[in-house]
């Protein structure tokens, strides 16, 4: 006789499946970097400015991405939270398993010791004017300690060489060209092995050969030795390089571009880019400005649910309109639509 006598899971099985489930299913729990929500507020003279509303993004391990946006719509809000500089108002953050909003006064100087690393537009501000390059390089090491004379200077002319300028080991900044400046500051960033690299308009202040040169630096950075970095732009040569890039408006990820190689049947490879609409977690779908001025959308719009898509029509439009018709907008979700984190990494090119 066959026994089907079946175990049952203990209570306390059963509770740890469910938190299982519960951490894998958590927003951002296999991202390196995780929004959620994200809420700054600023007061000004009695006056409240939101300059992050609610912002979600999410960043994995190994990427290296561009953050657009106008100025004023709260890119680089969200860089100085990420970098420590900053206290979220509400909402969540988490860079490499850090809790912003968790962090006292020590953690976040750790944090900003050992964690990430930023480079700044102003390149006379990544350095320390009396010291060499090499010297520049070597003082985060000290600054965290445990390393030999040695060890650190070794570590220095590494980085100087893998980013291009280890002739400028032994000069001072005012020795230096402004590409040669950031390239420096981006081995003075990377000095403590840092997760996640932060730029702020790196190339601003340089001409378009040398901004070529300084990203080339990055893209080294990010394929070598795997670093996360998250580059805030104006440049549009910049953000076209990177494999994603996400556009910020009004405090809020508003759009993302996701770029791929594909080959064709002759094996001959082309860039292809797609642009996406960000739906955050809240549902909240910012339209492309253009699109709604095209429709004379204002105030509220009429949504219809369809099989594979939602139709979007402004106020007082006939919901039946055949696709395609003047006053209508269709936002389709394809099933295999890649979200942030299927953004390629480093090892497909990024």
């Amino acid at each position: 006789m066959t026994d089907t006598t079946t175990v049952q899971p203990s209570l306390s099985e059963l509770e740890q499946r469910a938190t299982a489930h519960r951490d894998r299913a958590a927003y951002g729990h296999d991202a390196l970097i995780a929004c959620d929500r994200l809420v700054r507020i600023f007061t000004t003279d009695g006056v409240e400015v939101q300059a992050l509303q609610g912002l979600d993004l999410l960043v994995r391990d190994g990427e290296l991405m561009a953050l657009v946006g106008a100025s004023g719509s709260g890119k680089s809000t969200l860089m100085n939270i990420l970098a420590g500089l900053d206290v979220p108002t509400a909402g969540a953050a988490k860079v490499a398993g850090r809790d912003l909003l968790a962090m006292d006064a020590k953690a976040r100087l750790a944090y900003r010791r050992d964690v990430v690393g930023f480079v700044w537009q102003q390149t006379a501000r990544n350095l320390l004017p009396y010291l060499t390059a090499a010297q520049n390089v070597a003082l985060p090491m000290q600054l965290h300690g445990g390393s030999r004379k040695a060890a650190m200077a070794a570590r220095a002319k590494e980085l100087l060489s893998m980013l291009g300028v280890a002739e400028c080991a032994d000069r001072r900044p005012t020795q230096l060209s402004g590409g040669q400046q950031q390239r420096v500051a981006i081995a003075v960033a990377l000095a403590n092995s840092p997760s996640v690299l932060l730029a702020d308009e790196p190339t601003g202040e340089l001409d378009s050969a040398t901004g070529e040169q300084v990203f080339a630096a990055f893209r080294r950075a990010n394929e070598e030795l795997g670093t996360t970095i998250v580059i805030v732009t104006h440049d549009q040569a910049v953000a076209d390089e990177v494999r994603r890039t996400v556009a910020i408006r009004d405090g809020r990820t508003s759009s993302e571009v996701l770029r791929r190689t594909e080959v064709d049947e002759q094996g001959q490879e082309s860039l292809v880019a797609r642009e996406y609409a960000m739906l955050d977690r809240a549902g909240r779908l910012q339209l492309p400005a253009e699109y709604t001025a095209a429709l004379r959308m204002e105030h509220r719009v009429m949504l219809e649910l369809e099989q594979d898509h939602i139709g979007v029509w402004p106020d007082g439009a006939a919901p039946q309109a055949a696709a395609g018709e003047p006053g209508r907008a269709d936002v389709t979700g394809p099933a295999d639509a890649p979200g942030p984190a299927d953004a390629p990494g480093p090892a497909e090119g990024a």
